[in-house]
């Protein structure tokens, strides 16, 4: 065990490359990559020739930026043509034969058509190296054993994520959450895990449920770590304390499941939140734009833009200037943690903004805010729209849990402090209606922060 304790970094030879190295590789497997879409993929070919682009054009990230961007309603918009024209769904877009494809996964979305990941085992592998690289750097190791309470259904951080972690040598509790908190409870109780794999808002509902359910604190478990996934909150610093408090666990974020983007967090105290390495640039070149403009945002310390990323040395649907309407913002300095690469946080996404009288706000800014008043509140809440946004009417309306030990008295003076810190933090002054504890939805997958009247959604 000495060498687990003295090796940080689970591919030391790549995960130490300069900035120059890297980039080298990059656009060393960029040319490649983008040659092999053109032979192999219709959907790639068509678009390139419509630009009147072709792969020996692509000799710099500069003529690179000049292919069109692929858009989750054009990938759709390709399976469904394929599944039309030849019986299944990735004909168009695939560049590995049907053969070679091994696996299937799709997004955690759950409107729309689902959009797929197809892979071969070259894929699966470049998807377990990345896996390791986060949970080795986190401090996990082989006999390490991790409850995965994530959807195991189609979603990326299912099936993938388990084989990721097994190919570390650490030993996965697929357990899921479509059995309940329940089961997960029961088989934390079987197996003893020292980290979990949940989503916050499934976090915040264990620490809340278990003193009921189990007859003790969510920090009576034994879990040392708790990785969020699935959703936005693990670089919320008062989502992170309250996680870090209640489970008595340090608390990572990461992202990336069964493609090739992939980050993880530095080991800090959970008030603090550097963002995450991005650990997979040999295999994901990141770009990023203005999203309004579209136009190229230079990546240096401290730019924020569109993330756009483009899969290298990938082989059945590798996706190319591929943008999910995330905003990043990047740091390119030194961590104080020690470990090498580009850090990047993920402020919100496009299609999650809401402007209100011209300021633009993310649902993890208003989740900031009403955390930082806990627990006079229990961190429960949901933005309420009359119509889908951007564009939001003032006041926007937010429905908030009020805490059992807090009375209705109370609640005019708690109302002025969190405006007070809506109008400083956010720069705007929402309609606060306040609700009984236990009021609102608990989810235990992807929580959607936003209903708009007459949906459920």
């Amino acid at each position: 065990m000495s060498f687990y304790t003295e090796r940080k970094l689970w591919n030391e030879k790549i995960e130490t490359l300069s900035r120059d190295e890297m980039r080298a590789l990059q656009l060393k497997r960029l040319k490649k990559q983008v040659a092999y879409n053109y032979q192999q993929s219709p959907f790639y070919s068509d678009k390139m020739d419509d630009a009147g682009i072709k792969p020996e054009d692509i000799n710099s990230f500069e003529n690179f930026s000049k292919i069109p961007l692929m858009t989750k309603d054009e990938h759709r918009q390709a399976q469904q043509e394929s599944i039309e024209k030849y019986g299944n769904p990735y004909a168009l877009l695939a560049c590995a034969p049907r053969e070679k494809i091994v696996r299937i996964n799709s997004t955690s979305g759950t409107t729309g058509m689902p959009t797929l990941y197809t892979l071969t085992q070259h894929d699966i592998d470049v998807v377990n190296e990345m896996h390791a690289r986060k949970y080795w750097r986190a401090g996990i190791r082989p006999g390490d054993v991790m409850i995965q309470a994530l959807s195991l259904s189609m979603f990326t951080g299912g099936l993938p994520l388990s084989q990721g972690i097994m190919h570390m040598g650490a030993c996965v509790v697929p357990i899921g959450i479509e059995g309940g908190t329940r089961r997960v409870l029961d088989f934390i109780r079987l197996t003893s895990p020292v980290a979990i794999i949940a989503t916050p808002s499934f976090g915040q509902y264990m620490i809340e449920k278990c003193p009921k359910l189990i007859g003790k604190d969510a920090k009576d478990l034994g879990l040392k770590w708790f990785f969020c996934a699935g959703e936005p909150g693990g670089g919320n610093p008062e989502v992170r304390k309250m996680l870090s408090q209640g489970f008595g666990a340090k608390i990572f974020d990461h992202t990336g499941g069964g493609h090739a983007f992939h980050g993880i967090s530095c080991d800090e105290p959970p008030e603090q939140f550097s963002g995450m390495h991005f650990i997979s640039e040999d295999h994901c070149l990141l770009e990023l734009l203005d999203p309004n403009t579209k136009k190229p945002v230079k990546i240096e310390d401290g730019s924020a833009g569109e993330m756009v990323f483009t899969f290298l040395d990938w082989e059945g649907g590798p996706f190319m200037r591929y943008s999910l309407g995330d905003i990043l913002q990047v740091s390119t300095k030194s961590c104080d943690c020690g470990m090498p690469g580009m850090r990047f946080k993920i402020i919100g996404r496009a299609d999650d903004m809401l402007i209100i009288k011209g300021v633009n706000v993310y649902p993890e800014a208003i989740k900031t805010v009403i955390f930082k008043c806990r627990p006079k509140v229990t961190g429960f809440f949901q933005i309420h729209l009359t119509k889908p946004g951007p564009l939001v009417e003032p006041p926007l309306n937010i429905q908030v849990e009020y805490d059992k030990s807090i009375s209705k008295k109370d609640l005019p003076m708690l109302e002025q402090e969190m405006l007070s810190m809506f109008k400083e933090e956010v720069r705007m002054a929402p309609q606060i209606n306040w609700v009984p504890p236990g009021t609102l939805p608990r989810e235990m997958k992807k929580t959607s922060f936003i209903k708009i009247k007459g949906t459920d959604t």
